[in-house]
């Protein structure tokens, strides 16, 4: 048993840690400081793993021989988590106050070894409460991926680059 639940967590920590996808990096440097992330270790790999996969969904996008790499270096989810009951805790996203999602990164964007982009990134949504969120919309990261997604089409990828593709 013991020896199942090693090849498990390891599996989960490669899957984490290694390539999104082809192309994309996705590292977390010091994900345990991180400001605000789940307190249980599931389900902070649980939100490490979907933030990962939407960075490798945004990457896929870019033109073929780009590399993407991404070092987050700090991650505030929107709300506040608070101990919940039956093992999972509760998060309580309120329109005032400084609950706004928030990441911190450091990106490349390199063609054959060259770096073409690089910097690093404050992302901020301080208006994340006043904006539409499609109907049944449910995912848990649904503010910090929208977040994403306007820094990736105006830094890595305008829109209107991405439209031509």
């Amino acid at each position: 048993m013991k020896t199942v639940i090693r090849h498990l967590a390891a599996a989960g920590l490669l899957a984490l840690a290694g390539a999104a996808s082809a192309g994309v990096t996705v590292n977390y440097i010091e994900p345990d400081r991180f400001t605000d992330v789940p307190f249980t270790p599931w389900e902070r790999e649980e939100t490490l793993k979907s933030l990962t996969e939407h960075f490798a969904k945004l990457g896929a996008q870019l033109p073929p021989g780009q590399d993407l790499r991404i070092d987050v270096k700090d991650v505030d989810l929107a709300g506040r988590e608070f101990p919940g009951r039956g093992g999972r805790d509760l998060r309580v996203v309120r329109s005032n106050g400084p609950d706004w999602p928030r990441i911190d990164l450091h990106y490349t964007v390199e063609q054959d070894g060259r770096v073409l982009r690089s910097g690093d990134a404050q992302l901020r949504d301080m208006g994340f409460m006043d904006r539409m969120v499609r109907a049944g919309d449910s995912d848990p990261l649904r503010f910090e991926k929208r977040m994403v997604d306007e820094w990736f089409y105006s830094t890595i990828m305008p829109r209107d680059r991405a439209a031509r593709r």
